[in-house]
């Protein structure tokens, strides 16, 4: 019998049961022979089997029996012949299958509920959002509008032949994962909602899992993996949205605290003569740094809570705030220059504490960058440990406000790489492992 090696490649085992007439130890090792294998032809496809074999330490007999039931489960296909050289008979490649599963990540924030879904490569399949005044409505309200949403996706990816390995929402809060729940969401107004359990009430797909995360760690994964800072392994990602958040990368993991709340540096205070904040604090930095504080002071006629005519969506409201700037408001630059002033004050804390090589300036943040970054890096020169600051750098995000719900469907395809049984088998595999005496 084979194993997978320790020598990095393999990936952790789960304690899932085995199938019918697979006991339970061999039922691990082969779910990790499984994963090791789609995750070689994750990284490394196309690739033929020996090749796989090769780079595994598997034995081409075990390799076979292991492509033929992610084939089964529809995590791999075949591409055709593949020539290793100039001679010899050439070898099917194969490649990861992004016709048939995907994963879904969603998220809902104050002005806003979006969707994004991508095959198990990360490529975007649907990418969608709608305003939603999710501060302004009740949390039955807000859920009933993701359902709505996650159904109208679940939909459109099955009329695709896609089924979602999984849906993650991402919300700006703290998060029992274990359960599922809102702990609590400031800026939503929420309190102990059970986000997970009324979506699997949802018209969607029983066997589909749900689960819930905070939305600023989500975003923080999607740059580790694919963003303007993708393999930095000590990394702040905060979101520039009505609330801040903050998602720390440390040593390639992320940091999630005792119980999960790391993260909420939004609610630090840093100026206890300022605004009174949602949380019931007064001078939190996000009534320095979030959207609101930028709207209030660059387009005070559109702030939040002014009226019934203004705009709920934040990318309309930075096209009203960059429209302006074009017009020559001076409103605008000294708001960018202040929040960048503020975030630079906050960040020296944050580079005291956490030794990041970047910081990631997500949202709004990005797309001010022009105006925010320079001041931010004056005051964290001016504030910051200067060896520290000196290895610090601040970067524009090119995820835009997708970034949280993008680490999400990145979360759920994670997930389906490191245990490739949690999908289910659509296709008998042409060569037998599921019943019986099992192939490692």
């Amino acid at each position: 019998m084979d194993h997978s090696r320790a020598d990095g490649h393999a990936t952790d085992s789960m304690s899932r049961g085995g199938s019918a007439g697979v006991p339970a130890d061999q039922a691990t090792v082969r779910r990790s022979n499984l994963a090791l294998v789609l995750r070689h032809v994750s990284a490394c496809g196309p690739c033929t089997r020996s090749a796989v074999a090769a780079a595994t330490g598997l034995n081409k007999a075990t390799v076979t029996s292991l492509v033929s039931e992610l084939q089964a489960r529809g995590l791999v296909k075949e591409m055709g012949p593949q020539h290793a050289g100039s001679v010899g008979r050439p070898g099917v490649a194969l490649a990861l299958d992004g016709s048939r599963v995907g994963a879904l990540g969603m998220e809902v924030n104050v002005d806003y509920i979006a969707a994004i879904a991508t095959d198990l490569a990360g490529r975007v399949i649907i990418d969608r959002r709608i305003g939603f005044d999710a501060m302004g409505s009740s949390p039955e309200r807000s859920l009933d509008e993701l359902a709505r949403m996650a159904e109208r996706t679940v939909a459109d990816l099955d009329r695709l032949g896609i089924t979602p390995a999984g849906i993650i929402v991402a919300v700006p809060g703290l998060i029992d994962a274990t359960t599922g729940t809102v702990v609590v969401a400031p800026n939503l107004g929420w309190r102990g909602v059970a986000v997970a359990e009324r979506l699997s009430h949802a018209n969607i797909a029983a066997e589909i899992p749900v689960a819930v995360d905070n939305d600023a760690n989500l975003a923080a994964l999607a740059e580790y993996t694919s963003g303007v800072a993708a393999g930095t392994s000590d990394l702040v990602y905060l979101t520039g949205e009505v609330g801040i958040g903050g998602g720390v990368i440390a040593g390639g993991r992320l940091l999630g605290g005792a119980d999960g709340f790391a993260g909420e540096v939004g609610h630090v205070v840093i100026d206890p003569s300022g605004e009174p904040c949602r949380c019931g604090r007064v001078g939190c930095w996000e009534t320095k740094v979030g959207l609101a504080a930028l709207v209030r002071m660059a387009t005070p006629d559109r702030a939040y809570g002014t009226g019934p005519q203004l705009v709920r969506d934040p990318e309309e409201r930075l096209a009203e705030i960059e429209h302006r700037r074009a017009e020559g408001d001076p409103r605008v630059d000294a708001a960018a220059v202040e929040v960048g002033r503020w975030l630079g004050i906050g960040a020296a804390m944050l580079v005291n504490l956490f030794n990041p090589r970047v910081i990631v300036l997500g949202g709004y943040f990005a797309r001010l960058a022009d105006l925010i970054i320079p001041a931010a890096q004056q005051t964290l020169a001016r504030l910051g440990m200067s060896d520290a600051v000196e290895r610090c750098r601040f970067a524009a995000s090119d995820l835009g406000f997708g970034a949280a719900s993008r680490g999400a469907a990145g979360v759920v395809v994670e997930r389906a790489l490191s245990d490739p049984t949690s999908i289910s088998i659509r296709t008998s595999p042409t060569i037998g492992v599921i019943e019986g005496t099992p192939m490692a």
